[in-house]
């Protein structure tokens, strides 16, 4: 059986601070006590360069190699890496103009990311947001820490940063980071807009996509819950009796992002109508399902089905 190999991500565009932080975690000897043998993957090379002789034992167990071209970033090369230095940890600061799927499909199987960090320039940050949304969505929906450096409160609302992130990802830690590199959590509440712990709630059109996201992320804590939500019938009605898959398209990034969010519903009534929109009531329960690979997944025990039009918009988003 493989050595399982801790891998830690650094993501963001260029000169958005993740060589500097990379050589910061490099010099912790907390972090590297300089006897693990170390494989750090450059994809990007900025204007800060590592200094590894001023890491814990001049960082002779620190092993740097470029990778300039997504086309040099495959499983054969990695797993060739991994044993030229019989890496038992990698770190990898990305190109942020690369997709991470490209990456993780790269990946030997017994490399693991523990820890993912992305970064950004503030004042570069919304223009990139605006001009490359689909790579910005890409280094924030499984970063677990989001670094926005070069803040200043007194010009850029906290607020913007916030929400931008939020609608990505709820899980990430949030900093800001001014020109002292004095860092502030972000300690915005940020509460659901429907109440999960109750027994019975109800899900406005607005919040399908916020309630899905949830739900993804959270199942369990909606084990027993009774819901009333608005989808369209039937999205896949590959199922035994009146069963059927019930849910909306959904974009998180951009109109090719688009993909369909959808629960299984357990029904005893009529079979009914692929297409048809209603609002469905029932109680959650978190079950194997064969539509969710035999694994445990979300199925509503519908108790009503009631017949209504379809929204305006038919996509939910997080705006």
């Amino acid at each position: 059986m493989q050595r399982e190999v801790p891998c830690y991500l650094f993501t963001g565009f260029i000169d958005s601070g993740k060589t500097t932080f990379l050589q910061e975690t490099l010099e912790d000897d907390r972090f590297n006590e300089g006897t693990e043998s170390t494989l750090v993957l450059m994809c990007e090379e900025g204007d800060t360069e590592l200094d590894l002789l001023s890491c814990p034992n001049e960082g002779k167990n620190i092993h740097v190699e470029v990778i300039d071209s997504e086309k040099k970033l495959n499983i054969d090369k990695l797993s060739r890496l991994a044993a030229k230095y019989d890496a038992e940890k990698v770190m990898i600061e990305y190109n942020g103009m690369w997709m991470l799927d490209q990456l993780i499909n790269a990946m030997p199987d017994n490399w693991l990311i523990y820890q993912e960090y992305s970064f950004a320039v503030s004042e570069d940050f919304m223009m990139y947001n605006q001009s490359l949304r689909q790579l910005v969505f890409d280094k924030i929906q499984t970063a677990d820490v989001i670094v926005f450096n070069r803040f200043d409160d007194k010009t850029m609302d906290f607020m913007e940063f916030h929400k931008i992130v939020r609608a990505i990802s709820r899980r990430a830690d949030i900093f800001y980071e001014d020109e002292t590199r004095d860092a502030r959590l972000d300690d915005i509440e940020d509460p659901l807009p429907f109440d999960k712990d109750a027994d019975y709630f109800e899900v406005e059109d607005k919040d399908y996509a916020f309630w899905y996201r949830d739900l993804s992320e959270a199942m369990d804590d909606y084990q027993g819950k009774r819901i009333k939500i608005k989808g369209a019938l039937g999205v896949s009605t590959d199922l035994a009796g009146s069963n059927f898959v019930f849910g909306r398209e959904l974009m998180t990034c951009c109109e090719a992002d688009i993909r369909m969010a959808a629960v299984v519903c357990e029904w005893n009534g009529e079979p009914v109508k692929k297409g048809d929109w209603a609002y469905v009531t029932g109680k959650i329960e978190i079950k194997k399902q064969k539509a969710y690979g035999n694994k445990k997944g979300p199925t509503i025990i519908v108790e009503k089905i009631e017949k209504c039009d379809a929204p305006e918009y038919t996509v939910a988003t997080f705006y």
